[in-house]
């Protein structure tokens, strides 16, 4: 497809659907040709606010070249299945489906029509995920934590699907290798599904994470702790700073010899911007897909053990009477 403005349409107008829609409004390399949700009013509100109509799903799909999926989760294969059937690249938010299956009938229909298929993990673009990988490789240990007070958004799945998977995709794309084994433990305390959850993940290159996620903490926090064999890295994504000890670098630290420690601070830059760049340039420029099919696959399926994980630690606790 030779370069121009890409006609994107938006599938979904709640929260992220909003946000995608002044996106593509706002971009140099796109057209926002149309926005559709179940609730039309809801979908006039966004559109009247981005600059572009309210649609049914097939009007949509007749406008567009391309469409961001961005509906609650249980609605992404069928819109993005639909969408890819209809020739249309796609950009669907996290998670890429509710099942493997679902994921690889997705990743089918893009490669045999040769469209762009791409998942809305967003970290992966951001300037926090670019200060880490840079300065860490083959860590032995992972430990993080995404706490965030309760918003009802996001409870339509549990806090695997809706934070922990942010963690997961990162720390799948550092440590680069299949899982072994998977611990989990998490409870429903303000929806119907986990709102708080703690896994510790193994490797099959012996590496291990935990990871810890809450959306009924009183306090939003963000932080990760990494240590390989050359270094440790302590960050702290929501001041934007990391601090990393390792050899030959930075000020001196007192009584490790030939050690030394580097503060590192970053400016955030717009991740759905470079999001939707990265989708725009895969379209119409032929750039490789940064975050595809197998990426989301990957993370999906990384969600899916930690919750086998948390039903199985289920089903010990209630049979020795530790909950009921």
């Amino acid at each position: 497809m030779p370069a121009g403005r890409l006609r994107i349409g938006i599938a979904g107008a709640g929260h992220f659907g909003r946000y995608h829609a002044l996106k593509v409004a706002a971009s140099e390399r796109a057209e926002l040709v149309g926005i559709h949700d179940p609730d039309a009013e809801r979908a006039k509100a966004v559109g009247w606010e981005a600059g572009a109509p309210e649609m049914g799903f097939e009007a949509l799909l007749e406008a567009s070249e391309a469409v961001i999926v961005a509906a609650p989760a249980e609605m992404h294969h069928a819109l993005a299945a639909a969408s890819l059937r209809a020739g249309r690249h796609v950009l669907v938010e996290k998670p890429i489906a509710a099942t493997l299956e679902q994921a690889d009938e997705l990743a089918a229909l893009a490669a045999a029509r040769g469209l762009v298929l791409q998942v809305g993990h967003l970290e992966r673009f951001s300037a926090a995920y670019g200060a880490v990988a840079g300065r860490m490789s083959k860590p032995l240990y992972i430990e993080a934590t995404r706490i965030a007070p309760f918003k009802p958004r996001g409870t339509d799945v549990s806090v695997i699907l809706d934070l922990m998977i942010h963690d997961l995709d990162l720390i799948l794309a550092l440590v680069d290798s299949p899982i072994d084994t998977v611990d989990a433990v998490g409870a429903a305390v303000a929806s119907e599904h986990e709102d708080i959850a703690n896994a510790r993940i193994r490797f099959q290159n012996g590496a291990v994470a935990t990871i810890t996620a809450s959306r009924i903490s009183t306090r939003l926090e963000r932080r990760m702790r990494l240590f390989a064999q050359d270094g440790y890295m302590a960050v702290d994504f929501a001041n934007r700073r990391l601090s990393l000890i390792a050899h030959g670098i930075g000020k001196p630290v007192p009584g490790v010899e030939g050690f030394g420690i580097e503060e590192v601070s970053w400016e955030d830059h717009d991740a759905l911007a470079a999001e939707h760049a990265a989708f725009c340039a895969s379209v119409l420029d032929g750039a490789p897909v940064l975050v595809d099919a197998a990426v989301g696959r990957r993370a999906l399926a990384a969600a899916l053990q930690v919750m086998t994980a948390m039903t199985e630690s289920r089903d010990r606790m209630r049979a020795s009477g530790l909950i009921k």
